[in-house]
């Protein structure tokens, strides 16, 4: 889990004055009638899921009247079904040309510069693909590791998905993910080695999950990414005592515990010397660091040294990237990284609200904010690339709005760029 910097966020006046009012919306939306705020329009074969009658310029200007009918609408939430999408991705043009996959146009600097995607996901199809249709360009290619422990309807609809985007793929060995283990880290693995052997060849690849949503669309993703020259941006800190006992000591998967158990044995120091790191599971990795990675032995030894360790993935990349010598090194003697500084991953956590960040104005989950209507400004300026966690059953209008405003950024900026369309 990603440690936070106790700092003021850039633009936090201007939400002051502001919050007090959305806190009063906040309390009050139950007893505003949805049927004459705004009119959700429930999911059909065609449109595949709900949209709603909502003014997104107007919520991210933070106007009252338009975020009260968006809070309103929280009651009036139909869930899109796996099921749905299964039956419309049978269909593959149809499927196409509804979703506006038929309509992608792409500039000379995304196509000279294609980015590759692992998606680790378990749950809402619809959202997965809500997703990858945000990033999606003709250049870019993207891997889906679904959990085998998901439903049979997600898994179908995973494939599905795979079958009508030519630059989609199912990873080729998938696992049954259990939470804080080595198989989340090796779901990333997977789709890493699928990726390598991919004939795109993608300069940059990110990884998500299921409840990520990017802040900035792909033409400026690649322009982001171009300026990194080979840098590698993700989380990367020195181990405070509590999260250094996550490798100090072995921890093993025991009958009746849902996540990896720490015991009283003490494990070996990190082979080859390396000195630990802790960070987030969220990376943004050169093709050259990654390709050095799975050609070099002192990885191999230290991953398989990480097997029994809590959340692997939360220390693996974040010290394989102070290696020195690695392409895009971070240099040991640099400053920590933190969720904050680093733009792969912008989460809200609910004991830092108030002093770090406005407070969430959705729900909360395992201390995490799901974002509300209420924060889009704020995730729209804050500079990061992406965020985590939105679910459109706590807050669809968010999701849409985000959607709506980066199709807009994209095909404005890719106007200037004379692009290509398919």
């Amino acid at each position: 889990m990603p440690r936070c910097a106790k700092r003021i966020v850039p633009g936090l006046l201007w939400l002051l004055s502001g919050l007090t009012l959305l806190a009063l919306m906040l309390s009050l939306w139950n007893s505003v009638d949805p049927v004459t705020s705004a009119s959700p329009t429930a999911p059909s074969h065609a449109e595949t899921f709900q949209r709603f009658d909502v003014d997104c310029s107007a919520i991210y200007e933070m106007d009252p009247v338009e975020v009260g009918k968006s809070l309103a609408l929280r009651k009036n939430i139909v869930e899109s079904k796996d099921e749905n999408l299964i039956k419309v991705t049978s269909n593959c043009r149809a499927f196409l040309q509804s979703r506006g996959y038929r309509d992608v146009c792409t500039s000379q600097d995304e196509m000279n510069f294609p980015l590759a995607y692992s998606l680790v996901v378990h749950t809402d199809a619809w959202m997965v693909e809500r997703l990858i249709r945000t990033l999606y360009s003709p250049s870019n290619i993207f891997c889906i590791h679904y959990d085998e422990k998901s439903s049979v309807q997600f898994r179908t609809a995973m494939e599905g998905l795979a079958q009508c985007l030519p630059n989609v793929f199912i990873a080729s060995k998938r696992e049954r993910v259990i939470y804080a283990s080595m198989t989340r880290l090796k779901a990333d693995l997977h789709c890493i080695s699928d990726l390598l052997k991919s004939e795109v060849k993608w300069k940059y690849i990110i990884n998500l999950c299921g409840q990520d949503f990017p802040l900035k669309s792909n033409i400026e993703l690649v322009s982001e990414l171009m300026k990194l020259k080979g840098g590698n941006v993700l989380e990367t800190s020195k181990p405070t005592e509590y999260k250094s006992e996550r490798f100090i000591y072995h921890h093993e998967i025991q009958e009746g515990n849902i996540v990896p158990v720490k015991t009283d044995k003490k494990k070996e120091q990190p082979p080859h010397g390396i000195k630990m790191f802790t960070g987030s599971a969220y990376f943004v990795l050169s093709r050259e660091f990654v390709e050095y990675m799975q050609s070099s032995d002192v990885v191999k030894d230290f991953l398989a040294w990480c097997e029994d360790t809590y959340s692997p993935d939360e220390h693996f990349w974040a010290t394989l990237v102070r290696l020195p010598g690695v392409p895009g090194e971070v240099p040991r003697s640099q400053p920590d990284v933190t969720d904050l500084m680093s733009k792969t991953r912008l989460v809200k956590w609910s004991y830092l609200e108030d002093s770090v960040y406005p407070q969430c104005t959705g729900d909360h989950r395992r201390s995490v904010c799901i974002y509300g209507v209420g924060e889009m400004r704020w995730l729209l300026n804050y500079g990061h690339w992406f965020a985590n966690k939105f679910d459109p059953k706590i807050d669809p209008v968010i999701i849409q709005c985000l959607e709506e405003n980066l199709q807009k950024k994209q095909r404005f900026l890719q106007s200037l760029a004379s692009p290509m369309c398919f």
